[in-house]
C-alpha cells in the first residue's frame, strides 16, 4: 500500500514529538513510560504519574520509531510492582494485580516506585484494565522487537500466568465475559457500566489472545486450556448478544420476557420498554450496527462506546460484516460520534433524571462532558486504527484534518465537551500526553497501515495460536 504523501511532518507534528519527549519518566537514569501530563506544575493532579492505560499510545509510537528500550523498562519495572503471594486482606492489592500508575520518589537520594492499584483513585476503584493492556503492550513488544525471549523469562510467564489467573478464576458467574464494577476502565467514574461493560470485555479478548501467543513455557497447562476454552465462548456471546442493528431491534422489539429453560429466546429478560426503540431506529442506518455499552441480566445499555466497539474491530472480536457496519454508523452519524474533535467517549450522553441516578450527578460528568458524552482526542488512534484495518481509511483521515486543525493550538487538552466536541473541557488538563501520543499514533498509522500489526489481531484459530508462528 503506497504511502499518503498528504501526511509529511508538519509543524504541529513536530511540537507533539517535542512535547512527548519532555514527558518521558526517569528511573534510575532509565525511561520507564510517560508522566500523564508534559506540564511540570505540581498544581495540576497526578501530573507525576505514569498511568498503564496512558501509556499505550506511546508505548506503540515507541515500538513504531525502534525506541524498544522505553517499553522493556516499562515492562520490567511494572511488573516488579505485581503482587505474587496471595493476600487475605480485602485493602491489600490481589495476587497478579497490576497498578493502575506509579510515580517516582526518591528518600534520601535512593529512587523507588510508588505504585497505584486503586488506593488514591477516584471511589478508590482497582483498575481491570490496566492487567489488560499490560499483556497487549507486551505483545506488541514481541512483535516489533521478534524478541520471543523476553516474554519466556521466567518472571514474565509467571506474570501473564498470574493476570489470567484472575481473569480465569472461579466465581459466582456463567457467562464468559468479566465482571466488573464502575470506573475499572477509561471510564474511571461512575457512569452506570457496572457489570459487563463492552470496553472491559474487548480488552479481555485481546488480551487472552496475547496471552495465548505468548504464554509457552509456563507448564501451567490449566491456564492454557482455560484460555483456549474462553475464547470462542467470549468471541461469539459478544457478536450475538452485544449486536444491535436493525434486524436485531426488531427481534429485540418483540421479545417474550419471563422466559424460562434452555428454550428461553430473550435469554437475558431484556424488557421491551427499556429499550429506546424510537430513538435508535431512527438513528441507526439501515447498512449500519454497534456492540451495545452492556448486556447483563434485563440490562440491555445502547449506548455507543467508542473504545469497546474499535477495539472490537481492531483485535477481530466483530465479523467482517459486523466491523464494516460499526465504519458505517460512525460515517453516517459523524455528527453525533465525532462532531469537530474525534471521537465522543459514548453517545449519547446521559440527562435529567439518569445523569443524575447513574452519575451520582457527578459534578464533573455533566451531559456531554468527560466520560459522559464528551469528545476524547486520544480516541482518534483508535478510530484511525479501525479505519485502516477495514479499509476506510478515508475516515482515518478525515478524522486527523479535525484533529490536526485544533489540537495545538488549544494545547493539547485531555477532552472536549459540547454535544459537537467544540468547547475545550471545562475540567480537562492541558498538555496531556495521550492526547499528543494518541495523535501522533493516528498520523503514523495513517502513514504506514503495516504499523497495525502491532496492536491487531486476525480472525482467532485455535490451531496457530503461538506466537513463534507470527515471528
Amino acid at each position: 500500500m503506497e504511502k499518503d504523501q498528504s501526511f509529511i511532518t508538519d509543524d504541529v507534528e513536530k511540537q507533539g514529538w517535542t512535547l512527548l519527549e519532555k514527558s518521558i519518566a526517569y528511573y534510575q537514569n532509565r525511561p520507564v513510560g510517560t508522566l500523564a501530563i508534559c506540564s511540570k506544575s505540581p498544581n495540576v493532579l497526578n501530573f507525576d504519574y505514569c498511568f498503564v492505560r496512558d501509556f499505550v499510545p506511546s508505548a506503540l509510537l515507541f515500538l513504531i520509531k525502534g525506541r524498544y528500550d522505553i517499553v522493556r523498562y516499562f515492562l520490567e519495572e511494572t511488573l516488579k510492582l505485581q503482587p505474587t503471594e496471595k493476600q487475605f486482606d480485602a485493602y491489600t492489592p490481589s495476587k497478579g494485580l497490576i497498578p493502575a500508575s506509579f510515580k517516582i520518589v526518591s528518600d534520601n537520594g535512593e529512587e523507588h516506585l510508588e505504585a497505584d492499584f486503586g488506593e488514591q483513585a477516584i471511589a478508590r476503584v482497582t483498575p481491570v484494565d490496566s492487567c489488560l493492556w499490560w499483556v497487549i503492550i507486551l505483545h506488541a513488544y514481541v512483535k516489533a522487537t521478534k524478541d520471543i525471549n523476553f516474554a519466556l523469562q521466567p518472571q514474565f510467564q509467571q506474570g501473564i500466568s498470574l493476570i489470567m489467573e484472575l481473569c480465569l478464576a472461579t466465581r459466582f458467574d456463567m457467562y464468559p465475559t468479566l465482571l466488573v464494577p464502575d470506573g475499572a476502565c477509561m471510564i474511571y467514574r461512575r457512569l452506570g457500566i457496572y457489570g459487563y461493560p463492552i470496553e472491559i470485555q474487548t480488552l479481555f479478548y485481546a488480551a487472552l489472545r496475547a496471552a495465548r501467543k505468548l504464554l509457552i513455557c509456563a507448564g501451567d497447562e490449566e491456564i492454557v486450556i482455560g484460555i483456549d476454552n474462553r475464547l470462542p465462548l467470549l468471541r461469539n456471546h459478544i457478536r450475538e448478544h452485544y449486536w444491535i442493528d436493525i434486524n436485531r431491534l426488531n427481534k429485540i422489539h418483540r421479545f417474550k420476557v419471563e422466559e424460562y429453560g434452555e428454550t428461553a429466546v430473550n435469554q437475558f429478560n431484556i424488557y421491551a420498554d427499556s429499550v429506546p426503540y424510537s430513538d435508535l431506529s431512527s438513528w441507526l442506518p439501515f447498512n449500519g450496527g454497534y456492540l451495545a455499552g452492556n448486556v447483563g441480566p434485563s440490562q440491555l445499555d445502547t449506548r455507543f462506546f467508542s473504545l469497546g466497539n474499535l477495539m472490537a474491530i481492531i483485535t477481530s472480536l466483530t465479523t467482517e460484516k459486523q466491523s464494516q457496519a460499526i465504519m458505517n454508523l460512525i460515517e453516517e452519524q459523524w455528527e453525533d460520534l465525532v462532531g469537530q474533535m474525534p471521537m465522543k467517549i459514548c453517545f449519547p450522553a446521559l440527562e435529567k433524571e439518569e445523569y443524575r441516578i447513574f452519575t451520582g450527578a457527578d459534578p464533573k460528568n455533566l451531559p456531554w462532558s468527560n466520560h459522559n458524552g464528551g469528545n476524547w482526542p486520544v480516541l482518534i488512534w483508535f478510530l484511525t486504527a479501525a479505519a485502516q484495518k477495514t479499509g476506510r481509511s478515508d475516515i482515518g483521515k478525515r478524522a486527523i484534518e479535525l484533529a490536526q486543525a485544533r489540537l495545538s493550538e488549544d494545547e493539547w487538552p485531555e477532552y472536549y465537551d459540547g454535544t459537537r466536541g467544540i468547547l475545550i473541557g471545562k475540567g480537562a488538563r492541558r498538555y496531556q500526553t495521550w492526547t499528543i501520543s494518541g495523535f501522533l499514533l493516528a498520523k503514523e498509522l495513517m502513514r504506514n497501515p503495516e504499523h497495525l500489526e502491532l496492536i491487531s489481531f486476525g480472525e482467532y484459530d485455535s490451531d496457530n495460536t503461538s506466537l513463534v508462528c507470527d515471528l
